[in-house]
């Protein structure tokens, strides 16, 4: 935006200085980053309104586009009451139990005669 060089930035800082004075330097940069800062803070909001005015148009213009989208494919496929429901999932066969008499930690040894 404002292409401010060191030496620009010290000449300014002098001529304040000379003009100024010393005494009434510290208050006059106060006011002065005051001022910058409100601002910024103006410049901040209306650059978010911006934003959100162009966020709302896209959330707009996508809606109509997912409405035209839905219209055709409604268009396409008028009548849902044809579809046919799907098969039941077969039963579920129940797992083997295994004897509690077993230890699982041991190992197996065959039983001798």
């Amino acid at each position: 935006m404002f292409d401010v060089a060191p030496t620009e930035l010290l000449l300014v800082a002098l001529v304040a200085l000379l003009v100024i004075g010393p005494k009434d330097l510290p208050r006059a940069m106060r006011y002065v980053g005051n001022w910058v800062g409100k601002a910024r803070g103006m410049a901040r909001h209306f650059r978010s309104g911006l934003d959100e005015m162009v966020r709302q148009s896209e959330l707009e213009e996508m809606e109509k586009k997912w409405a035209t989208e839905n219209e055709r494919i409604m268009r396409e496929h008028p009548d849902t009451a044809e579809m046919t429901p799907l098969p039941a999932p077969p039963p579920e066969k129940p797992e083997p139990e295994e004897p509690e008499d077993v230890n699982p930690a041991a190992p197996h040894r065959p039983e001798l005669p």
